[in-house]
C-alpha cells in the first residue's frame, strides 16, 4: 500500500476545497444572472454608498514617522535674562528626563542668541528664547508622539509662563514642511507691523480654541525691552566723532567687534585661521549708568568723552527680529495638528480667516505643507483621470468595442470602495503614499476585469450562449484571479501592519492595495458577469479573434 505524502495529501485536500468554492460560487453567479439588472444596481448602489465615508477620513500630505526625535521651542516672558531662561530650560529637561527616563538618549538645549554669525544656526530670536533637542533611545518602548503627548500637559501645568511649540524632527518632516518648523504656516505681512502682530495674536487665540489644533506658536514678538541711543549729531562732530565710530564702539564693548570689523589670524603653526576679536571684560557693562559711562574716544585720540555726552538713551519696546517674505513684514503663525488629518484643519482655519475683518493693508495667507498638499493633490486628481481615459483607449484599441473597456473599468469601483473601508477603519489619511497605492490597485483590478471579459468572448466564439460563456469564464478564471490577488494581499500585509521602524510610511500604500484588492475581487466576479450580460443582452458582441491576453 503507497502511503501519500503531505504535499500529496495537501494537494488533494486543496482540490478538493477549491472544487467546492467553485461550486459554491457557480451557484451564486447563476442567481446573480438571473436577475442580472436588479443585481447591477444593488452592487453599484452599495458602492455608492461607501462613498458617504470619505468626508470622515483625514487627508495629509504625507505620512507620520516615528524619527525618535523631536524639538521644543521654548519662549519665557519677553525680555527676560539668559540666565533665568536658562533655570526655566533646565525645568524643561527635567521633565523630559522624568517622563522619558527609560527612553531618552541625549538632550541638547540652545539658550537666547549671540549677535554674532552664528545666528544664522538658530530659530532663537532674543535673550528669552531656546529649544531644546532630545534624542530618544533606538530601542524605545514608546513612540515619539506618545511621549510628546505625556510631556506637553505637564509642561502645561508645571511651567504655565513658558509657552511652548513641539516639532517631530526628522528628515523626512523638515523636507516635506519645505524647512517650515510647522505643516500650516498662516503668515500675517504688512507695512504696521504693531497693527500686523495684533490681528497676528487674534487669529492664534481662535487658532488655539479649535480641537483638531495641538500647538499655536508665534516665533516673533515686537515688545522686547530695548535702549534707544539718540546722538547729538552736532555736538559729536565737534569732538570728532561720527555716529558710526559711536555705534562701532559701543557694538564692541557690549559684545565684540567681530561683526563690524571681521579680522583674521593665521597660525603659522598649523595653518588654522582664527578669528580676532576685542571686547570689554564681561560684566562691566551691567548696569545703564555703566553704558552711559562707555568712553568715547575721536580718530585722532585728542577728544575722550563719555557716551552720555553725546547721546540721550531712551528706553523702549522693539521687535527681536523682523520676517520679510516677497519684501513684506510678516509675522508668522505655525499651526500643529492633531495626529496627520490637515485637510479637516484646513477648513476650520478658512473659516476662521474668513470671520475675521482684516483691515485693507493686511493680508492673511496660509502656506506651508498645506498649500504643497492640494496643489499635488489637484496634479494627481488630473493625472488619475488622464490616465484612466489613456487606459480606456487602449482598451477600446485592443478590444475593438467601446462598451468592453467600460465594463472592464467598473472593477475599478469595488477597489475605491475597498480602499474608502480600510482607510476609515484602520484610521490611515489620503496621502501621497496611499494615493500611489490606488494607483497599483487600479492596474492589479483591471488585470482582473479583463480576464474574464477576454475569455467571455473565447467562449462566445466557440458558440456557447452568452450566459453559459459569462458563467463558464467565471468559473475558468477565478483561480488565476484568486492567486494573483491572494499573492499580492499576503505580501503587503507585514508591511500594512508596521511591524518594524519606519514601516509606518509605506504601510497606507500596503493597506490600500490590500483593502482594495480584498473588495474589489469579492465583488468584480459577481459586477463584471453582471454587468456584460446587462450590456450585451440582445446585442452580437465585437469580434476579437486572434487577441491574446497574457496572464
Amino acid at each position: 500500500m503507497k502511503i501519500s505524502s503531505f504535499g500529496e495529501c495537501f494537494s488533494e485536500w486543496f482540490d478538493r476545497k477549491f472544487k467546492d468554492l467553485l461550486n459554491f460560487y457557480e451557484r451564486n453567479v447563476k442567481k446573480i444572472l438571473s436577475l442580472p439588472l436588479q443585481s447591477l444596481i444593488l452592487l453599484l448602489g452599495g458602492i455608492i454608498l461607501s462613498f458617504g465615508l470619505i468626508p470622515f477620513i483625514g487627508i495629509s500630505y504625507f505620512p507620520l514617522t516615528d524619527s525618535g526625535f523631536f524639538i521644543i521651542n521654548i519662549k519665557a516672558p519677553t525680555g527676560t535674562r539668559v540666565e533665568a531662561t536658562a533655570q526655566e530650560v533646565k525645568k524643561v529637561e527635567d521633565i523630559i528626563k522624568r517622563v522619558a527616563k527609560d527612553d531618552l538618549e541625549m538632550i541638547v538645549s540652545n539658550i537666547g542668541i549671540t549677535p554674532d554669525f552664528t545666528a544664522m544656526y538658530t530659530s532663537n530670536t532674543a535673550s528669552h528664547t531656546a529649544f531644546t533637542q532630545v534624542n530618544l533611545k533606538e530601542s524605545r518602548k514608546e513612540s515619539t508622539a506618545h511621549i510628546i503627548d505625556r510631556i506637553r500637559p505637564i509642561l502645561q501645568q508645571e511651567l504655565p509662563q513658558l509657552r511652548v511649540y513641539f516639532q517631530s524632527g526628522g528628515l523626512v518632516d523638515a523636507i516635506v514642511n519645505q524647512g517650515v518648523p510647522a505643516p500650516i504656516d498662516v503668515q500675517v505681512s504688512g507695512f504696521d507691523l504693531k497693527k500686523v502682530y495684533k490681528i497676528s495674536s487674534l487669529i492664534a487665540s481662535k487658532m488655539s480654541a479649535l480641537e483638531s489644533v495641538r500647538d499655536v506658536f508665534i516665533p516673533q514678538d515686537i515688545d522686547a525691552p530695548s535702549l534707544m541711543l539718540d546722538i547729538n549729531r552736532e555736538y559729536a562732530s565737534e569732538l570728532g566723532l561720527s555716529p558710526q565710530e559711536i555705534v562701532r564702539t559701543v557694538i564692541t564693548s557690549l559684545t565684540s567687534n567681530q561683526m563690524i570689523a571681521p579680522n583674521y589670524w593665521i597660525d603659522p603653526k598649523n595653518g588654522n585661521d582664527y578669528f580676532l576679536t576685542v571686547q570689554y571684560p564681561e560684566g562691566s557693562v551691567n548696569t545703564l549708568q555703566d553704558l552711559k559711562s562707555i568712553p568715547l574716544r575721536s580718530p585722532k585720540g585728542q577728544n575722550t568723552v563719555y557716551l552720555d555726552s553725546v547721546t540721550n538713551i531712551k528706553p523702549f519696546v522693539s521687535p527681536t527680529v523682523v520676517t520679510h517674505y516677497q519684501l513684506q513684514r510678516v509675522v508668522d503663525i505655525y499651526v500643529s495638528p492633531k495626529g496627520e488629518d490637515l485637510g479637516r484643519i484646513s477648513k476650520e482655519i478658512n473659516n476662521i480667516l474668513k470671520q475675521i475683518k482684516v483691515p485693507e493693508n493686511i493680508t492673511v495667507e496660509v502656506r506651508g505643507l498645506v498649500e504643497s498638499m492640494h496643489t499635488s493633490f489637484k496634479s494627481f486628481g488630473v493625472g488619475l483621470m488622464l490616465s484612466i481615459l489613456l487606459v480606456y483607449l487602449l482598451l477600446v484599441a485592443q478590444f475593438k468595442s467601446f462598451l468592453d473597456p467600460l465594463i472592464i473599468l467598473l472593477a475599478v469601483l469595488p477597489g475605491i470602495t475597498g480602499t474608502i473601508l480600510i482607510l476609515f477603519f484602520t484610521n490611515t489619511t489620503f496621502n501621497i503614499i496611499s494615493l500611489m497605492g490606488v494607483l497599483m490597485m487600479i492596474g492589479i483590478t483591471v488585470s482582473n476585469s479583463i480576464l474574464i471579459v477576454e475569455f467571455t468572448h473565447r467562449l462566445l466564439e466557440d458558440g456557447l450562449s452568452l450566459t453559459e460563456s459569462v458563467i463558464n469564464a467565471c468559473k475558468i478564471r477565478l483561480r488565476p484571479i484568486l492567486m494573483t490577488s491572494f499573492a499580492t494581499i499576503v505580501g503587503l500585509l507585514p508591511m500594512s501592519l508596521e511591524l518594524s521602524s519606519g514601516s509606518e510610511t509605506y504601510a497606507p500604500l500596503a493597506r490600500v492595495i490590500i483593502g482594495g484588492l480584498s473588495v474589489s475581487v469579492v465583488i468584480t466576479i459577481f459586477l463584471i458577469p453582471a454587468a456584460t450580460l446587462v450590456i450585451y443582452q440582445g446585442r452580437s458582441l465585437p469580434k476579437t479573434k486572434g487577441m491574446e491576453v497574457t496572464e
